[in-house]
């Protein structure tokens, strides 16, 4: 039941079936089940609430995730003013309530790296808290997604030059991600490659949003 919960809500975040970058009424037929699972004595375990603890640090940045004409923003360029703080509160209390009887999942994992994203301040102590909880997941629940992200943050807490190795070393060539990250880690290194791996990127997307974005960093690549 909550990986098919966890499975609807990533589908709602992330959609490619519509080309729709964000199906909130997925999301939050999600959220809702999952609420009914916590309010239900003999299913209010601490991964039900550190899923729903994830759900809703997720949803509080609905908002800010769009724009005006339904353009992706992405995190770095968010408006935390957007960001709903009851659901951040929400988040929180669902998350404090899962961490009882010394089980560690793969939710309260990314419900926690989650937690960090709500806080904005761009800090070397938050991504070295994020890196770790990454280095954690990767180890009970390897997934490409995350492995792309741990590098991310791996960039963020320890520099370009430790991340791009790193990132070289996965080899998911058929993920836009893949290429979208080693973009942003050559940007600023070496521009002739950054923009090689940004279009390589362009050529994988599968979603009108994706490629939308990774255009605006080719142009912005280009006119700079």
């Amino acid at each position: 039941m909550m990986t098919t919960l966890y499975l609807l809500f990533s589908e709602g975040y992330y959609s490619e079936s519509q080309d729709t970058m964000l199906r909130e009424d997925l999301c939050l037929e999600a959220m809702q089940l999952t609420h009914l699972l916590v309010a239900y004595e003999p299913t209010n375990l601490p991964p039900v609430k550190a899923l729903l603890s994830l759900m809703c640090f997720h949803a509080s940045r609905f908002e800010a995730r769009r724009g005006r004409h339904g353009e992706p923003i992405l995190y770095d360029e968010q408006d935390e003013t957007l960001w709903n703080q009851n659901l951040i509160v929400q988040g929180a209390y669902f998350l404090y309530g899962a961490a009882t009887g010394g089980c560690l999942t793969k939710y309260h994992l990314e419900a926690t790296i989650a937690y960090w994203n709500t806080q904005k301040a761009d800090t070397p102590e938050k991504w070295e808290a994020i890196l770790q909880l990454y280095n954690q997941l990767l180890s009970i629940a390897y997934s490409p997604v995350a492995a792309l992200n741990r590098t991310y943050a791996l960039s963020k807490a320890r520099g370009k030059a430790v991340a791009i190795p790193a990132a070289e070393q996965l080899k998911l060539e058929r993920n836009p991600f893949y290429f979208a990250l080693l973009g942003e880690l050559y940007t600023d290194v070496n521009s002739a490659r950054a923009l090689q791996y940004f279009e390589q990127a362009l050529s994988v997307a599968r979603t009108a949003g994706d490629q939308q974005t990774i255009r605006k960093k080719i142009d912005r690549l280009r006119d700079g």
